[in-house]
């Protein structure tokens, strides 16, 4: 069992389970207080609050937030009647023995006995500290929103975000770091100071960036180093009265951040830092990480730009990344149209999938392809031997549970299948089928990669004194070989990849059906094959009566839904309808395909696709039919989704329409809620199997943080 160290105390063996979040201190730029709701007592202060505030400890402890001045005490009142998730940031003015000072900070709840308040003084400091009127803030933001929003690409996008970054902030570099599957980052963007050396390109292994600090970084989406020699302040006293627990600080803009952290910037010559999330689907996607060589601080209207940026780049990000998964779906439309047209004319579907190899080996950028099917197998493009073939495929069945298996590097995976190196170092098994070994692969074949690191990789200690915390000492650029892999699979190719096999398996369960009608001297085979589609397929004789029913028609509707001799209508909301579709189809005879509404075995209604193909037999009389539904509930929550963000839209439009503002605000939430548009368009076009609803509630979601903070640029402006 992995006991986690506390905060301080981790090592490099160690530091993924620091607890971070428990950090017991605060960067001395500004002072923090822990609140009792709902009186407002302060119980525990960092102890620079004489530094800060001009008041001792013993002269706010167990005294009510009045202390501070009844400015402050008032506009957290205001704040508090709001509703709010995260930190809420306030600006207010207050005399302190005889002298009168401002301060801006934020506030956040943790849990429901406690309120979190951090304070700096807003006014000169010794620390060089970026200081924009709402004016300028929204000058830049405007006319940067238009270069975001035109990124077609990610790296156009990252290249733009950086030289927005850094045009706001004024850091001395300014980088997009992004994580691959693996949790390793790359920087893939990069404005700097000119007398810098590049980063452009260099990799970072998953361990720099612990677990626990990625977590912060989806719930804290804005983070502030302002000196990395600082000496952090102690929260006095240590645990939280009555309860003995130390204070959650996840939310903290002021909280200290790990030794280890601090050592790492150190060993770059890293003085202060500015870290924003890009999170995309709920998940960390990337970061947006800014450095300074020497101490730096944002005014609060700063940070509140700077974070808008991000919303905005992550949402533009989510509609890149939507447009790709579109593309890959109309790429398998087409492709499953040629086999559907080749099984009618030929009757068989897998020549038509091989017979072109740019065809099937194209869209994955692979240099080979091979089908598994009914213990066949078929090749096209540069593919290892049949032997070595059979070993992989009786490799691949053996693992884990998946729809699809993707390496790198088959060597790596499995070193007893290292003669496929050459044409086969890259693997994508696609599985066909979930009773038999039927895969459709593609390879890649080998390819040398030069990976240039940020320090060697395999070196975390270089310092022969173990107390000394030293993660990765030299960041001299470190350049590494690596042989016996492939061009990794991008997530978009291994989602083409799937989406390919999802259309076979629609040919499959279509061409089986027919067979169940037609050849019954192959019954029991293609019965096992249609009972297990992935789909609900009921087969139909002339009356429209059930004559067999795959096992996800009972799962959906109920045992008795996929009985013989059933009536396939009665799991319709609309029974009669459907038998007057049926007699109409039989009758001409023709093929039907619509949306209508069936009843689950648990009884709500649910939309599905409905496709209705009749089969004629020699003499042209009608065989029978089989009928295939599919689910279009996920459809129907993404046109809610939209319909939400539009009126979402619509709604702020308006307000901006009553608001007459000559500083640039209008034209900013203009801008904002045009950008969210477009990007809702990019989403929304995305095919049937991206979760596109939840992404869609994320844009709407991340517009109004993003209008709200534009506002709030605006009124914490105005305050000045």
């Amino acid at each position: 069992m992995i006991v986690a160290p506390p905060f301080g105390q981790a090592d490099l063996s160690n530091c993924e389970q620091e607890l971070i979040h428990l950090a017991g201190s605060v960067q001395p730029h500004g002072a923090l207080f822990t609140l009792r709701l709902p009186q407002l007592v302060i119980e525990q202060v960092s102890t620079n609050v004489a530094e800060v505030v001009g008041l001792a400890p013993d002269e706010l402890l167990g005294r009510p937030l009045a202390s501070l001045g009844e400015s402050c005490e008032r506009r957290l009142q205001e704040l508090l009647a709001k509703p709010a998730n995260g930190a809420m940031p306030l600006r207010f003015d207050c005399v302190v023995g005889g002298r009168r000072r401002a301060f801006e900070g934020a506030a956040h709840r943790v849990g429901s006995s406690w309120l979190v308040l951090e304070l700096e003084p807003n006014g000169p400091s010794p620390v060089e500290t970026v200081d924009l009127d709402g004016p300028t803030i929204f000058a830049h933001l405007t006319g940067e929103l238009e270069r975001l929003t035109a990124a077609a690409t990610i790296d156009r996008l990252a290249d733009a975000t950086v030289r927005t970054f850094r045009g706001l902030v004024g850091y001395d570099r300014v980088m997009v770091y992004r994580f691959d599957p693996d949790g390793h980052g790359q920087i893939i963007a990069e404005s700097r100071d000119p007398r810098l050396d590049s980063l452009l390109g260099h990799h970072y292994p998953s361990t720099d960036i612990p677990q626990r600090a990625r977590e912060l970084y989806i719930r804290n989406k804005l983070r502030v180093l302002v000196d990395v020699n600082y000496h952090a302040a102690p929260l006095f006293p240590a645990r939280l009265p009555g309860s003995g627990e130390e204070l959650d600080m996840s939310l903290c803009y002021l909280r200290s951040m790990s030794p280890l952290h601090i050592q790492y910037l150190k060993n770059m010559g890293v003085t202060a830092t500015l870290v924003a999330s890009l999170i995309r689907d709920g998940k960390l996607w990337g970061l947006v990480a800014c450095h300074h060589y020497s101490p730096r601080n944002l005014r609060l209207p700063v940070r509140a730009a700077a974070e808008l940026l991000a919303e905005v780049v992550s949402t533009r990000v989510s509609a890149i990344e939507s447009y790709a998964h579109t593309q890959v779906a109309m790429q398998v439309r087409r492709l499953e149209q040629r086999l559907t047209e080749a099984t009618s004319t030929e009757g068989d579907w897998r020549m038509a999938l091989l017979r072109s190899p740019r065809t099937l080996l194209q869209p994955l950028n692979a240099s080979g392809a091979a089908l598994f099917y009914d213990g066949e197998v078929l090749t096209t493009g540069e593919v290892p031997s049949s032997p070595e073939l059979r070993a992989l495929l009786s490799w691949v069945e053996e693992q884990p549970s998946s729809e699809i298996y993707s390496t790198a590097s088959i060597a790596t995976a499995n070193p007893q299948l290292q003669s496929l190196t050459p044409t086969a170092s890259g693997v994508v098994a696609a599985k066909l089928s979930t009773t038999r070994p039927d895969y459709l692969m593609w390879f890649r074949r080998e390819q040398l990669d030069t990976v240039t690191w940020a320090g060697n990789p395999a070196k975390p200690m270089i310092s022969d004194d173990p107390r000394e915390l030293s993660p990765r000492r030299s960041f001299a650029a470190w350049t590494e070989i690596v042989r016996g892999t492939a061009v990794r699979w991008s997530e978009a190719e291994l989602a083409l990849a799937g989406a390919f096999a999802g259309a076979l398996i629609d040919i499959i369960a279509q061409v089986d059906a027919v067979r169940l009608l037609i050849a019954e001297s192959q019954l029991d085979q293609v019965r096992q094959k249609v009972a297990h589609a992935k789909e609900p397929i009921a087969v139909m004789d002339a009356r429209g009566r059930i004559s067999f029913a795959s096992t996800m028609v009972t799962a959906e509707y109920g045992p008795r839904a996929g009985q013989v001799g059933q009536d396939i209508a009665e799991i319709f909301a609309d029974p009669q309808e459907l038998r007057a579709i049926l007699a109409t189809v039989f009758r001409e005879p023709q093929s039907w395909r619509g949306e209508r509404l069936v009843r689950r075995a648990s009884g709500e209604l649910a939309p599905v696709i409905v496709r209705i193909e009749v089969v004629p037999g020699r003499d042209r009389s009608v065989i029978g039919a089989f009928m295939i539904l599919r689910d279009v509930t996920h459809s129907h929550q993404t046109a809610v989704a939209r319909r939400a963000l539009e009126d979402s839209l619509s709604e702020v439009l308006q307000g901006v329409g009553r608001e007459r503002t000559l500083d640039g605000t209008t034209d900013l939430v203009r801008s904002i809620l045009a950008t969210a548009s477009l990007a809702a368009m990019d989403v929304a076009e995305a095919g049937p199997s991206t979760p596109v609803a939840p992404v869609l509630r994320e844009l709407q979601d991340s517009t109004r943080r993003a209008t709200e903070l534009c506002w709030l640029i605006k009124e914490l402006t105005l305050a000045n």
